[in-house]
């Protein structure tokens, strides 16, 4: 068993199972990579295989072109994916990459193919309501105080200034991304969906989680975790210990508060 994110491909980072039952794909939030999820396959059970997906732009892939749509980067992901869909999988993904495994399983949907489940976490279901004010649109300074205030990056980062004129171009270019797409209304999908989220975050009260139950006609649930936007950085086990126990027919435990629709 690996515990350990190793790069097959330019999108593929897997921790390999021999034993595995299904593989959990994971995709990160604006401006981050694959690394965001490093700590996770130690955090699973052997049946599950972690596959971290690296778009272009982050990381090791810093200087090739950032997808220029999540059109682009949803047709790029899908035909980088296709050799590892074989047997049940599962995608998660978190705020900006919450929106990417949606719109992805939507369009795995015409390929004839379906994730077991999709875990959405800290990201407002389409047509939600009250939108987050668009970060992508603001200056430097703005943009920067709106990061610090989510709470997801470190400190120290702030206060290095050649690392944020090196990260701020990436981070603007992903939320750019991210805010400037426009849910096309489709038939709902089929698949169970589960929508995970902070108490105190600002950007996504729990009434916009919930409101992902319309995008399925599977069973649905909404997971509360203590925490604002990155609420995933201190509950890391309660959070994969949820994921686990839904994936492998387990009961899900953590600090927070659960709610089912089923």
């Amino acid at each position: 068993m690996s515990d350990r994110l190793i790069a097959e491909t330019p999108y593929i980072r897997r921790a390999g199972r021999a034993n595995r039952k299904l593989r959990l794909f994971c995709f990160p939030h604006a401006g981050a990579g694959a690394s965001a999820f490093a700590g996770w396959p130690a955090l699973f059970p052997s049946e599950v295989e972690v596959v971290a997906v690296q778009l272009p732009g982050r990381e090791d892939r810093v200087g090739e072109p950032r997808p220029a749509s999540v059109d682009v980067a949803v047709r790029a992901v899908a035909v980088a994916l296709r050799p590892y869909l074989q047997g049940p999988y599962a995608f998660f993904g978190h705020s900006g990459g919450a929106l990417l495994a949606f719109e992805l399983a939507r369009a795995l949907r015409k390929r004839g193919t379906q994730p077991g489940h999709l875990f959405l976490s800290g990201q407002a279901a389409p047509g939600a309501g009250e939108v987050a004010p668009e970060l992508h649109r603001l200056s430097d300074d703005e943009f920067t105080a709106a990061l610090r205030d989510l709470e997801g990056t470190s400190d120290g980062v702030f206060t290095d200034p050649a690392l944020m004129n090196l990260l701020l171009p990436t981070l603007r270019a992903d939320f750019t991304l991210w805010e400037n797409h426009r849910h096309r209304p489709s038939e709902p999908l089929s698949v169970p969906i589960t929508a995970l989220g902070g108490d105190t975050d600002p950007r996504v009260p729990l009434s916009a989680l919930r409101a992902w139950r319309s995008q399925t006609t599977g069973p649905f649930s909404a997971e509360v975790f203590h925490g604002g936007h990155f609420y995933l950085n201190d509950s890391a086990a309660e959070l994969t210990a949820t994921l686990s126990g839904t994936l492998l027919g387990r009961e899900p435990a953590h600090a927070g508060q659960g709610e089912r629709n089923r």
